[in-house]
């Protein structure tokens, strides 16, 4: 459904974009990850054709992009970063509005309303003013409002950033439904359970480049050992120094927190014993702390 090769991209003599490359097969979930700045964003408007590219072959529904985006985006929902609602219409009135953007009548899509509703979790809100919503409502309306014109393709831009975890999980349960419908996803997040959850296969990007792509699972199996202990309190450097950097196979001191990775987690709980000002997590390892890893634990604006 959406092929990208060797892309590049420069602004202000800078590549934000570099010979990135990567296919999403139609019925998956596809990551785009990343830290701010990364390059997500510039590389999800080329293959929408909202930017042109410097380099690169992009293939989205079939179609070359940008010289056929127009035609591309008539198969696409997008759901933005930012909910854009018109205030002046209603629920309905937002979907049927849309709707009219894609060709469809006023007819056909009145008959699309009432699935999309329910779907959102938005039925008895069919008349309310958008202002009424809260910001999880709005949000579903916003993926509602991206499958009006039954797309092949969803790009999803941070879709659940902003609300509380039932909304949240809401989200995911339909983005759920719309993959067993065999529909395709490309999804950008920041919440890497999310990632993890939903993709099939996830991209990291950093400085332009994609510097690794994989399975959420053999990610994680690859790149990080198999527990991981959190430890945190009073003299936890203290403890860090004398144990926490000897009995583990990789170990950082973040803030006042450490972070233990070891493939054998038993020698390392057991100097915690006697420590009751220490407390301590003891996890798996997950894709946030592939995440963590490959792309630092600098903070990036």
């Amino acid at each position: 459904m959406l092929s990208v090769q060797h892309l590049y991209k420069r602004y202000g003599g800078v590549d934000v974009v570099r010979d990135v490359s990567f296919r999403v097969p139609a019925g998956q979930c596809f990551g785009l990850l990343g830290p701010n700045g990364a390059g997500k964003t510039t590389t999800l408007r080329c293959c929408l054709g909202l930017t042109r590219p410097d380099r690169g072959e992009i293939t989205l529904a079939g179609l070359p992009v940008p010289q056929r985006a127009r035609e591309a985006r008539v198969r696409v929902g997008v759901v933005p970063q930012f909910d854009n609602l018109d205030p002046d219409f209603t629920v309905t009135e937002n979907l049927i509005v849309f709707g009219r953007y894609f060709g469809l009548s006023r007819r056909e899509c009145e008959a699309r309303v009432d699935r999309l509703l329910d779907f959102a979790g938005l039925a008895d809100r069919a008349t309310a003013r958008i202002e009424a919503l809260s910001g999880g409502m709005k949000r579903r309306l916003t993926l509602a409002r991206a499958m009006i014109n039954d797309p092949q393709v969803l790009f999803m831009d941070e879709p659940t950033t902003g609300l509380d975890p039932q909304a949240r999980h809401l989200v995911w349960d339909r983005l759920k439904m719309l993959l067993t419908e065999g529909r395709t996803i490309v999804l950008t997040t920041h919440f890497m359970d999310e990632a993890q959850r939903l993709c099939d296969r996830v991209a990291i990007m950093d400085h332009g480049a994609i510097i690794t792509e994989e399975a959420p699972h053999a990610l994680i199996e690859r790149e990080i050992e198999a527990a991981v202990i959190e430890v945190y309190g009073e003299g936890v450097e203290n403890w860090f120094e004398a144990y926490g950097k000897r009995l583990s196979s990789r170990a950082e001191l973040a803030g006042d927190t450490a972070f233990c990775y070891t493939d054998e987690p038993e020698p390392l709980m057991k100097t915690l014993e006697g420590h009751g000002e220490l407390r301590a997590l003891r996890r798996a390892a997950n894709l946030e702390d592939v995440f963590l890893k490959l792309t630092g634990r600098d903070l990036r604006d």
